[in-house]
């Protein structure tokens, strides 16, 4: 197949500076710029604009922010690299001492050169985030500091990108990937530029048996409103593909859809196994990219992803040293390359019914004492943070290897809290203890946001 590690190469240069988020003009630029590799449509929803249990905020942009010392000298400066400014701050511009600073900056505890990935999408508040050196500079300097941020809030929109290829048959499959994260080349700007040159050999096939929907939205939020605008036809979607942080250095891994016996799952173990590649199978989990948005309740597609050093485990993840000494265009390709002979054999495989498998058959028999719980909000995850359920500034988190939180739980609670599905099922599925599962779904029924069906 054709190597395009060099157009792939010219590409990151120009999008790896922009400033990206879920809204502003960061977005457009990167779709504008993505749309030289294949025709992308892009669509806007105003701010304030209800997408199912979630409103989309005012539009964020900024042209600058930093902290220097009073005779001028920038210590922080957001020109050098955008990830000093946690991702929608407000504005400010004031003269501070270090008592008043110091609760807004944020450090990377595991790696002192790194700069961290943070944002406050909804919740008001302002921060910047340094390497350890540089906060250390700031504490030992004895005078005041200036600290402007010129960021501003309007009503405007949330942007998204959608690339339409229509085949022989009317059945589509989805292929996904986010736009919201500002200059990280792994985590996610690899994902966006092989989903474009994906779509681009797509959209060169001449006799398609599939159609293709292929969007480029803000990661979560994003989704989240491109499921509500359409969401007749994704619920008639059965299989489809999250492609990010495709661009490491490491080894090709695939995360299962959430029906590990799903035929897009074996399709995808063929490709790798064929391409003579060492590989990481990591089940299906309710943690990462946009699957759980598309495998939520009412839509429940079969979402797999292809990656090359995934999201969480590598170090450098949503920090600055995910950059392009750690990402390549060759790199890159390598995954690309994988998703090509994937869709090949999607082409292939001409028989829509055998992609067609997420009905789960359940009866409403519940044993003595089986507790079953309905989730309220079905279509897409619930916004936690509106009902104090997730910590409000974003970019930190990661799941503990091998142990289950109560965000695990709450997590994995509305993913299958579908009304027939018992507690104790549940817990199996899970491997939680059921006594952890009663008291989390008692926290999210006083929530309003679980409903108990029966308790016998």
């Amino acid at each position: 197949m054709t190597d395009f590690s060099g157009e792939i190469d010219r590409f990151l240069q120009r999008l790896f500076p922009i400033c990206r988020s879920i809204t502003g003009n960061g977005n457009r630029k990167t779709l504008s710029i993505l749309n030289e590799i294949v025709h992308i449509v892009q669509y806007e929803v105003p701010s304030g604009t209800q997408v199912y249990d979630w409103v989309i905020p005012d539009e964020w942009n900024v042209r600058d922010a930093l902290i220097a010392t009073q005779d001028g000298r920038r210590i922080i400066d957001f020109q050098e690299n955008n990830l000093h400014l946690m991702s929608y701050s407000e504005p400010i511009n004031a003269s501070m001492d270090w008592k008043e600073l110091e609760p807004h900056l944020y450090t990377h505890q595991e790696l002192p050169t790194a700069i961290p990935y943070r944002t406050t999408y909804y919740k008001r508040d302002w921060g910047f985030c340094v390497t350890q050196l540089q906060y250390e500079e700031l504490e030992n300097l004895k005078e005041p500091f200036d600290v402007v941020i010129d960021s501003n809030f309007k009503h405007g929109s949330l942007t998204y990108g959608e690339c339409l290829l229509p085949g022989r048959s009317t059945q589509e499959i989805l292929i996904s990937c986010y736009i919201c994260h500002p200059s990280m080349a792994n985590d996610n700007l690899s994902g966006m530029l092989l989903t474009a040159f994906l779509a681009r050999h797509l959209k060169s096939l001449k006799n398609r048996f599939w159609s293709y929907r292929i969007v480029f939205v803000p990661e979560t939020l994003g989704a989240i409103t491109y499921c509500e605008a359409n969401e007749k036809a994704m619920k008639k979607i059965d299989v489809g593909l999250v492609v990010t942080t495709v661009g490491g250095a490491g080894e090709l891994g695939y995360k299962q859809s959430w029906q590990s016996d799903h035929l897009i799952n074996k399709m995808i173990e063929e490709v790798l196994n064929d391409a003579d590649e060492n590989f990481i199978t990591y089940p299906f989990d309710i943690h990462g990219s946009d699957e759980r948005q598309y495998s939520s309740q009412e839509f429940r597609i079969n979402c797999a992803t292809v990656c090359k050093d995934r999201y969480y485990e590598y170090p450098e993840y949503h920090t600055s040293l995910d950059n392009l000494d750690f990402v390549t265009g060759e790199q890159i390709n390598q995954t690309l390359q994988i998703y090509l002979e994937l869709v090949e054999k999607l082409e292939e495989e001409n028989d829509p019914s055998k992609l067609k498998m997420k009905k789960e058959k359940k009866e409403n028999f519940f044993l003595k004492n089986d507790m079953v719980y309905k989730n309220l909000f079905s279509h897409c995850e619930v916004m936690l943070s509106k009902h104090d359920l997730y910590p409000a500034a974003g970019g930190n988190w990661l799941p503990e290897e091998g142990q289950m939180s109560e965000l695990d739980v709450i997590l994995w609670l509305l993913f299958y809290c579908d009304g027939k599905s018992t507690l104790q099922e549940i817990s199996k599925k899970i491997n939680a203890p059921l006594d952890f599962l009663h008291k989390v779904a008692n926290v999210l029924k006083s929530k309003g946001v679980l409903k108990e069906l029966s308790h016998g």
